[in-house]
C-alpha cells in the first residue's frame, strides 16, 4: 500500500514537498540528521519519534491523520497568528471542526494556543475546535478549552488514535511521517529547509533561512519548534 499523503497542504503541494524531501543540505545538516536518526526507532509509532518532527512535517502528518481516519480535510493558509488551520468535516456541515497543530517544545501548551484556536473558529463561524500537540498541554489550557468548546489532543492521545487506525494506515502514516528530512524544520516564509546556526556574540544555536539575508526568519535550536 503506498504511504498515505494529505490534500494539498502548499499550493501545488506534490511538487513542494518532493522538493523539500529531497534537498538535504550542507554535509554538517546532513551528520546531525543521520546521528539523531540512529537515535530514533522509526519502525514503529512511539513517543519519541512524534517529538522529533518538525513543526511542518508535524502539520502534515495531523491533516493525513484525519484523512486516514474518514475526514474531509480543507488547509486554510489565511489562519490567524501565522498559522495553518485544517477544517475537519464528517457527515453534514454542522460537523466541521477546524484543527490547529503545536509542534513538541520542552514547555506545555498554553492558553494563548486555545485562544489562537478559539479565534479560528469564529472566523470559520465553527462552533468546535481541535488543538494537536506532539508534547502537552497545561491545566489552564485544559480549563479553558473545555469552556471554549476546543478538544485538546497531546502527543500521547495522538499515538493512540492512530494505533486505533486499521494496521495498513497506520503503517502508511508512518511511512509518510519519516520520508525523506523529517527533522529539519522548513522556513515558515519561504517553505524551505532551515540551515543550523551559531550566534557570534552569544554561542547560542539556532536555525535560520537559507535565504539569509533576504529572509531573516529564524527558528530555536531544537529540530522540532515551531513559529509562534
Amino acid at each position: 500500500m503506498p504511504p498515505i499523503r494529505p490534500l494539498a497542504f502548499l499550493a501545488d503541494a506534490a511538487k513542494a514537498l518532493a522538493a523539500r524531501l529531497s534537498f538535504l543540505g550542507r554535509p554538517k545538516d546532513r551528520t546531525l540528521q543521520a546521528a539523531l536518526r540512529l537515535k530514533l526507532d522509526t519502525r514503529k509509532w512511539n513517543a519519541e519519534l512524534l517529538k522529533q518532527l518538525e513543526w511542518r512535517r508535524f502539520e502534515e502528518l495531523c491533516a493525513a491523520y484525519y484523512e486516514a481516519a474518514g475526514y474531509a480535510t480543507r488547509i486554510d493558509h489565511g489562519g490567524h497568528e501565522g498559522g495553518v488551520d485544517i477544517v475537519v468535516q464528517k457527515g453534514g456541515a454542522q460537523a466541521a471542526r477546524v484543527a490547529r497543530c503545536k509542534a513538541w517544545d520542552a514547555y506545555r501548551v498554553g492558553i494563548k494556543s486555545v485562544r489562537e484556536v478559539r479565534r479560528s473558529m469564529v472566523a470559520a463561524r465553527l462552533e468546535r475546535g481541535i488543538l494537536l500537540t506532539s508534547g502537552r498541554f497545561t491545566q489552564e489550557a485544559v480549563k479553558l478549552a473545555a469552556a471554549e468548546r476546543v478538544e485538546l489532543v497531546d502527543g500521547a492521545a495522538l499515538l493512540d488514535k492512530i494505533a486505533a487506525l486499521p494496521p495498513e494506515k497506520a503503517l502508511g502514516l508512518l511511512q509518510f511521517a519519516t520520508q525523506g528530512d523529517f527533522l529539519t524544520p522548513t522556513c515558515p516564509s519561504c517553505s524551505i529547509k532551515m540551515i543550523q546556526r551559531q550566534s557570534t556574540r552569544e554561542g547560542r544555536k539556532f536555525w535560520g533561512c537559507r535565504n539569509y539575508p533576504i529572509c531573516k526568519q529564524t527558528l530555536a535550536g531544537t529540530a522540532a519548534n515551531a513559529p509562534d
